[in-house]
């Protein structure tokens, strides 16, 4: 087995999003099933688009590994190329015909996300990048004015580097960023309290010790948020719980845009993909937000590949 060509690994996993992006538009998520709890669902939907991307994988790339979200029977991943899917990321936006889930695609090597591609088919952007090769969003480009009447409209695309502002404006501290929390599907528990108080403690005024973030927004989507960071209108975004399937293509856009990837708990400089715990800046922000991001986690965040 040759060197991975990861440009041609690309150009087949855009092909495979937008396949399986016209497969999600189409449905109707009526038969829906929860997993650990009430706050995780999945759908049969996540489980044909699945079935989709790994039938197709396999039949090119027989030699390579694959690690789903919905077949996988753990989470953690081996040194084999291995292809990792997260067929909608999202699933209760999906439920709730909330708009912003994706399919995140990713290729990994040795344990580094080598390629990404995260799709939303219903805002039609695309997000990809290749290791060493930059990062890129391809979206519909918005029209200078409105068309006659009787006008066709035909839609056209731009694609655009990121991040989207360039340079990237300096991030002082948490006071002047935005940032992303999610509430994952774990509710109770050590997690649950340092999530909680790590939102209470980031959001708190200054004179009380907290960190005053400008604002604080969720997508519901682990790969989005990711983008988000790419692109550079959301400057931090913290998580745990998560598997490899929702941030690996997100981790390659990111690192391809400037950004930095590092563990969701006080000095992991170097997390793994499969850790459950990350800590995500955009470009322009530097060591020292890391650090005082890491200084208001109230807690540790601890997982293993079975929670």
């Amino acid at each position: 087995m040759g060197e991975p060509n990861l440009q041609e690994i690309h150009d087949f996993l855009v092909g495979l999003a937008q396949q399986a992006g016209k497969m999600i538009v189409s449905a109707n998520p009526s038969s829906v099933d929860t997993k650990k709890n009430s706050s995780d669902l999945v759908t049969e939907t996540d489980k044909a688009v699945e079935d989709l991307v790994s039938s197709s994988l396999e039949s090119r790339y027989p030699n390579y590994s694959f690690l789903g979200e919905e077949t996988a029977q753990s989470g953690r991943l081996t040194d084999e190329p291995t292809f990792i899917v997260d067929p909608i990321d999202g699933t209760t936006n999906f439920v709730h015909a909330h708009p912003y889930i994706s399919i995140s695609l990713a290729f990994a090597h040795q344990q580094k996300p080598l390629v990404g591609v995260v799709y939303n088919p219903f805002t039609q952007h695309l997000y990809t990048a290749i290791q060493g090769q930059g990062a890129y969003l391809t979206a519909p480009k918005i029209p200078s004015s409105f068309p006659s009447e009787g006008e066709k409209v035909e839609s056209t695309y731009e694609r655009r580097r990121l991040p989207l502002r360039s340079p990237p404006p300096p991030l002082p501290d948490l006071s002047s960023a935005q940032i992303a929390v999610e509430y994952g599907n774990e509710r109770n528990g050590d997690n649950w309290d340092t999530k909680i108080n790590t939102f209470s403690a980031l959001g708190r005024a200054k004179s009380l010790d907290g960190a005053m973030v400008q604002s604080v927004r969720s997508l519901g989507s682990a790969a989005l948020n990711m983008c988000s960071v790419a692109r550079g209108d959301i400057d931090v975004y913290w998580e745990g719980g998560c598997w490899a399937w929702d941030v690996a293509a997100g981790w390659v856009v990111v690192e391809e845009a400037g950004g930095l990837v590092v563990g969701g708990n006080r000095g992991e400089w170097a997390p793994k993909v499969d850790g459950r715990r990350y800590l995500v800046l955009r470009a322009g922000a530097g060591k020292e937000l890391v650090e005082e991001f890491w200084g208001k986690i109230q807690g540790k965040l601890v997982y293993d590949d079975t929670d």
